[in-house]
C-alpha cells in the first residue's frame, strides 16, 4: 500500500464483516480494528481496576487515561497486548454494559478516528461509514437474509459446544437487528456512498474478492 486509505465495513449482525475484514487486512498489509474488541478491551479495564462503572466521575478519569491500538492482529491496551485476556463470559458481560455508556462510546470513537487518521485500516461495526469514519475512501454495507446469518452464527456457537437451536438463534438475531436499527444514537443503516454486498449464499472467498476487486 502505498498511500493510506480507510475502509468502512457496516452491516448487521452475522453478515460475516469481521472475516471478511481480516481477510482483506492481511491481503492489503494493513491494520484491521475490532470495534468490539476496543469495548471488551475498556471492560477489561473496568474490571483489573476494580472500578465502579456506575461512578462517572472515576469512569470519565479512568477513560482519559486509556489508549487502545492495533498492530499485526493484536489489541494493545495502554501498550500491552491483551488478546488473550479480552474473551471471557466476564469481559463480554462488562462489555456489553460499559458500551452504553456515552463515555465509553464517544472515548472509543475518538480512538477511532484517530487510528484512520494516521494508517491505513479496515475497520467493521455498525455506524463505521455513516459516523465514526465518513470520509473513510471506501464504504461497503454487508448484509445477507436472517436465515443464513442465523445459520452461520448456529453453527459457530455449537462448534464452541454451546447447546442452542436454530430457532433461538435466529429469534436473537431478529432482536438484535431491531435493536441495532431502531436506537437513538447512531443506528445501523447503509450509508448513501457504501456499496452494498448481500452474502447470501456467497464464499467467503467471493465477498473478499468483491470487496479487493473495487479497491483495487
Amino acid at each position: 500500500m502505498n498511500k493510506k486509505i480507510r475502509i468502512a465495513l457496516d452491516g448487521p449482525s452475522g453478515a460475516g464483516k469481521s472475516t471478511i475484514a481480516k481477510n482483506v487486512a492481511n491481503t492489503l498489509g494493513i491494520d484491521y480494528i475490532d470495534t468490539g474488541a476496543m469495548y471488551r478491551a475498556v471492560a477489561y479495564k473496568i474490571i483489573q481496576s476494580g472500578l465502579d462503572v456506575e461512578n462517572k466521575r472515576d469512569l470519565v478519569e479512568m477513560l482519559e487515561n486509556t489508549d487502545i491500538d492495533f498492530s499485526k492482529g493484536n489489541i494493545i491496551l495502554d501498550g500491552i497486548i491483551i488478546n488473550d485476556k479480552i474473551r471471557t463470559s466476564e469481559i463480554t458481560k462488562m462489555a456489553s454494559i460499559c458500551s452504553a455508556y456515552s463515555e465509553v462510546r464517544e472515548k472509543l470513537v475518538s480512538l477511532q478516528r484517530k487510528m484512520g487518521q494516521s494508517k491505513s485500516i479496515i475497520m467493521d461495526g455498525r455506524d463505521i461509514g455513516n459516523n465514526v469514519l465518513k470520509d473513510a475512501e471506501y464504504k461497503f454495507f454487508m448484509t445477507a437474509s436472517t436465515k443464513e446469518r442465523a445459520k452461520r452464527r448456529w453453527i459457530e456457537l455449537t462448534e464452541k459446544g454451546e447447546n442452542i437451536t436454530l430457532e433461538d438463534v435466529e429469534e436473537d438475531i431478529r432482536q438484535r437487528d431491531y435493536k441495532d436499527t431502531t436506537r437513538e444514537l447512531n443506528p445501523l443503516c447503509k450509508s448513501d456512498d457504501a456499496i452494498e454486498i448481500d452474502t447470501t449464499g456467497l464464499s467467503i472467498e467471493d465477498v473478499t474478492k468483491a470487496i479487493l476487486d473495487k479497491i483495487k
